[in-house]
């Protein structure tokens, strides 16, 4: 697996990530993730692959301050920002396949956007599965299909034309698992038991062209791999290439839609 399918960053791109990428993007997901995870006052909480630590925000927010809630990611990067934006949550550096937490320790166990990236998915599922309490709730987000996603489908398209391959790929890896059927099949795979597959649906917004381009160069993982040529070539493409999801003022937004998988471990 390499850099992209991993989603590693580094320090930098993570700083990126949380002004960006969080407001526009991913920031809206995480407080329907918790509320379908049920997440209320005086529960302890995990979040898997917690990126800058948004959705353990909001699981935080909702819990309170004397539960407990912990962020797990394997990425230091993000977690220094993570650590940075709420000293009170436990920041832990760690594998999603080998969660360093003991069985049923947990009364929600959540992750956005993060199952597409692990090394071995069925693991980390079972491992999640593992620490959740019986009657707990866990909710994995993941992104729905490059090709229901015209905004990121026409980015990927100008990454392919102006980057290359490796770009282009490194943009595709965070949609892998927008296909229902393959996503049903990982659950399985992993037997968790009564996993029901919702769709949530969102708009992402960007200030401007630049700002998206940036947002996914500069905050994501090709942030040491475009050189100042190539960024700027792609910049002048994008202007041009991208116009169809800006609004009069220059800003940008397009539809955007995720895949819930939510379940409730059994008694």
């Amino acid at each position: 697996m390499d850099v992209a399918e991993a989603g590693q960053v580094s320090t930098e791109a993570a700083e990126v990530y949380e002004r960006f990428f969080v407001p526009a993007l991913f920031g809206q997901f995480a407080p329907l993730v918790a509320e379908a995870a049920r997440a209320e006052p005086g529960q302890r909480s995990l979040d898997v692959a917690c990126g800058t630590g948004v959705l353990a925000r909001e699981m935080h927010r909702r819990t309170g301050r004397g539960a407990g809630t912990s962020g797990l990611d394997c990425n230091p990067g993000m977690l220094a920002v993570a650590r940075r934006t709420e000293p009170a949550i436990d920041w832990v550096e760690g594998k999603a396949e080998a969660l360093p937490f003991p069985d049923h320790g947990f009364d929600a166990v959540v992750s956005q956007f993060g199952l597409m990236f692990f090394e071995d998915r069925r693991a980390a599922l079972r491992e999640m599965w593992r620490v959740l309490r019986p009657g707990g709730h866990m909710v994995v987000a993941v992104w729905d299909s490059l090709g229901n996603l015209p905004g990121f489908a026409a980015l990927e398209a100008l990454f392919q034309q102006q980057l290359g391959e490796e770009a282009a790929a490194s943009l595709r890896a965070p949609f892998v698992l927008g296909d229902s059927a393959a996503l049903r099949a990982t659950i399985e795979a992993a037997k968790i038991a009564d996993g029901k597959i919702e769709t949530r649906h969102g708009t992402a917004r960007f200030r401007s062209i630049e700002d998206w381009v940036r947002t996914e160069v500069r905050g994501w993982t090709l942030a040491d791999r475009v050189d100042g040529e190539g960024y700027q070539r792609l910049q002048r493409s994008a202007r041009e290439r991208l116009l169809d999801f800006t609004d009069s003022d220059g800003s940008v937004a397009f539809a955007v839609a995720a895949h819930f998988v939510v379940t409730r471990k059994p008694q």
